[in-house]
């Protein structure tokens, strides 16, 4: 067996790369005495926007806030439908939900498990307002084909960006093709407010929209006049403070990011059974995961904290009410989403967060070699 194999260790899926930065800028937002949204947080914003690319952005309390946001921004509510990749976390379909409309579930591709445009057409109906393409375990999704179908069919694109901070597709930055683009700050992600999320759009109209939307109807905090319905969508200062300090070092953790791939890619190179996901042409690559076809190779047992793909969205037992055989709209027999559900049972995600060192990157992969090793034995 490896010698980096001849120990147990215990290696987290995540853990965030937070330091003495972080500590130091939350401690001045707590001396300043302004905690809640406020001078950091607009400093935060302008500073994504400019990194995104973008001219409008609004903060919302997390990622499935964002994707909501967004919807109900573009006004899609009850009675709608939205295309949603099968294969994403559950938050994406949960937040079409939460804004009234019908979540409907896109086979994706077997090359990365992105939405597969060509499988749309058969979906749409005259209820079918929008379509929400995720930006998968770090790379974009085809987005020309994306918008080319979006246009034929004269629909909204929302894009659900929440693993895609940094990412660009032909040198864009993901979540900027549609009219909304939806990020999360969550502790797995590249940078990390703790919980957070941030919704992007193009449009002043949208932009007026969602900032009456996430502050109880009105645009000016100050005022008690309140035009429309709205809601407390904040964020707080110290959470923005440590945004900064992440944003200000995100080309140290891309570049660690892509160091700990390149280990993975290299240790496990000789392992014929082990398959890495293609990029998606024209995409940007920070890894979300370590994303791996193969067995679980007895990780867990090892002390790695490994996990699947995401459960296909048609196989949610939540989701349930939305099958045909039980009075819904939906076919969702695993037979229309074969790759889908391939992902799901073979996929694995390993550990790649900034501080993996690269003993406990060889320990996985000698882990993974050992067991394929013994089952051929």
């Amino acid at each position: 067996m490896d010698q980096a194999n001849d120990r147990l260790m215990n290696i987290p899926q995540v853990s965030p790369w937070l330091g003495q930065e972080e500590i130091e800028a939350v401690s001045r937002v707590i001396a300043s005495g302004w905690i809640t949204e406020g001078a950091v947080a607009a400093e935060f914003s302008a500073r994504l926007n400019d990194f995104i690319g973008i001219p409008y952005g609004v903060f919302a309390p997390n990622g499935t806030l964002a994707l909501y946001l967004g919807l109900a921004a573009l006004n899609i509510g009850p009675g709608d439908e939205v295309l949603v990749p099968d294969i994403t976390f559950i938050a994406s379909a949960n937040a079409v939900v939460l804004a009234g409309a019908t979540p409907v579930f896109v086979e994706v591709n077997r090359d990365n498990y992105q939405l597969d445009a060509t499988q749309c057409a058969h979906l749409v109906t005259a209820r079918t307002r929008a379509i929400m393409p995720v930006h998968l375990y770090g790379m974009s999704a085809n987005m020309a084909e994306i918008i080319a179908f979006a246009q034929r069919h004269n629909l909204l694109v929302i894009e659900d960006a929440a693993q895609a901070i940094g990412v660009r597709y032909r040198s864009q930055h993901a979540g900027t093709f549609g009219q909304a683009g939806c990020f999360s700050f969550f502790a797995d992600k590249t940078i990390t407010t703790g919980e957070g999320g941030y919704v992007v759009c193009h449009d002043r109209a949208i932009y007026e929209r969602l900032l009456q939307l996430r502050n109880q109807g009105r645009a000016d905090r100050g005022s008690f006049i309140h035009p429309t319905i709205g809601y407390n969508f904040r964020l707080t200062d110290m959470q923005a403070a440590i945004g900064l300090a992440q944003l200000n070092k995100i080309d140290v953790i891309i570049e660690r990011k892509h160091n700990i791939m390149d280990w993975y890619r290299r240790k496990l190179r000789s392992v014929p059974q082990v398959h890495f996901l293609a990029i998606e042409p024209g995409s940007d690559y920070i890894p979300f995961r370590a994303i791996l076809i193969c067995e679980n190779a007895h990780l867990i047992e090892r002390g790695v904290q490994v996990r699947t793909f995401f459960c296909p969205l048609h196989r949610q037992p939540s989701f349930a009410y939305l099958d045909k055989e039980r009075g819904g709209v939906l076919d969702l027999d695993d037979a229309h989403y074969p790759n889908a559900v391939f992902g799901y049972e073979h996929g694995i995600s390993l550990p790649i967060f900034p501080a993996l060192t690269e003993d406990q990157v060889c320990y996985i992969a000698a882990t993974i070699r050992d067991f394929y090793v013994a089952s051929a034995n």
